[in-house]
């Protein structure tokens, strides 16, 4: 196996011809959520709550969702995940040492990313926020061309139309509306792909999101809006963001909504298929709620000891999305000493490669910042140009008197 073998597994990006998801059921109500800083939802939430793999990877049904994958499937979805959280350790060491001005990282939400991801047809349209590293490797995207935008030497790197997966969103919960828009042209198209936007519990209070769902709802887009809910809004807990759960806000649109155990791959892809399938068929949009964690920080410049507790993290950490589906492979024989040796192995030429392209990248030009501000120029952003020009001309005058010295 190779690491650039991912983008080529076209099958998997498609969909197995073996999976099969059933059409969900409008949701039953629910409590109102206390899920903002806990360790997951009380009783009530969860039954609603779909999920086809415990966390101590036991294999579970559900009434209206199922998915059949082959043995091959099911250890490609391991070693999606594996391989993601390597990238994703790598790249923020690498922001540590410097060489990142700034990363975002998933850990704790691979499970949402690669179950979503994977249910994806190739015709298909992603956009994402700018912690879509998983679904970025779904659709095919390089991960160093990830790491060109964090060091600041390109706006994305990667070709949109080539992978149909959009660059990388900073403004919070805008792409939805780009998303509904593209999804509205597709439907003028004639074709039957579908559209997939994804946005985060803290993106949900944005205007933006809500005007996105009501398009959608009134020109019955073929969209999937997938909010993966990670508790934290940077340190805003859900329970300040909403006093419902997320997933219900679908039922004032008109369009259904769901909650799916976020780390549990199997049932993301087995809900994401699902709600494709039914924006494929005219059946409008729907919203799926990934109720995971994240577990790291906010982004690299965040300190989450500040504002959440040991206990939280340690009891998520029980429910790690990648160890589940490991014991449930184990258990059934899927996999043996050897097979998860070749993956730590891959994983280890996986880092490599990251850390020896990011190196070996150019220095980003610490004034382009000021470059484009306005077309005829202005005077204020001149005099900032100065200063930090002048600023970073200081280490240099500071070098060269230390060498003389």
């Amino acid at each position: 196996m190779t690491v650039e073998g991912t983008a080529e597994r076209k099958t998997a990006r498609g969909g197995s011809k073996r999976t099969t998801a059933k059409k969900t059921t409008p949701a039953k109500k629910a409590t109102q959520s206390k899920a903002g800083n806990s360790a997951g939802p009380d009783q009530a939430e969860q039954d609603q709550l779909v999920q086809l793999l415990t966390p101590e990877g036991t294999r579970v049904e559900h009434p209206d969702y199922t998915i059949d994958l082959s043995p091959e499937e099911l250890r490609g979805l391991y070693r999606d995940m594996v391989l993601t959280r390597r990238f994703d350790a790598e790249a923020t060491t690498l922001q540590r040492q410097g060489e990142l001005g700034l990363w975002a990282s998933l850990l704790g939400q691979e499970a949402a990313q690669i179950g979503s991801g994977r249910a994806l047809r190739d015709d298909d349209y992603v956009f994402p926020t700018y912690r879509e590293h998983g679904v970025a490797w779904c659709r095919g995207v390089d991960p160093t061309n990830l790491l060109g935008m964090f060091r600041g030497v390109n706006h994305g790197g990667w070709d949109p139309n080539s992978n149909n997966f959009h660059l990388y969103t900073i403004v919070i919960g805008s792409q939805t509306l780009h998303a509904t828009g593209y999804a509205m042209g597709v439907q003028k198209d004639g074709a039957d792909s579908a559209v997939i936007a994804y946005f985060g519990d803290g993106a949900s209070s944005q205007g933006d999101v809500a005007e996105s769902f009501t398009f959608s709802a009134v020109y019955n887009a073929p969209v999937v809006f997938f909010c993966q809910n990670n508790q934290w809004a940077i340190s805003e807990p859900t329970e300040k963001q909403t006093r419902v759960p997320l997933y219900q806000r679908a039922q004032g649109y008109g369009f259904p909504g769901v909650r799916v155990d976020g780390n549990d791959v199997l049932a993301c892809l087995a809900v994401t298929k699902a709600a494709l399938d039914r924006a494929r068929t005219g059946q409008g949009p729907m919203l799926i709620e990934a109720f995971t964690y994240r577990m790291g920080a906010h982004t690299t410049s965040d300190d989450p000891t500040r504002y959440r507790p040991d206990e939280e993290t340690l009891a998520w950490e029980a429910k790690d999305p990648i160890l589940r589906l490991r014991k449930y492979l184990e258990a059934e024989g899927l996999v043996d000493d050897a097979y998860l040796a070749a993956i730590d192995e891959e994983s280890d030429v996986l880092g490599k490669r990251v850390r020896d392209v990011v190196r070996a990248m150019p220095d980003p030009d610490h004034l382009a910042i000021f470059e484009n501000v306005y077309a005829d120029g202005h005077a204020l952003v001149d005099e900032e140009r100065a200063q930090f020009a002048a600023y970073q001309a200081s280490f240099a005058d500071a070098d060269a008197a230390a060498e003389g010295n």
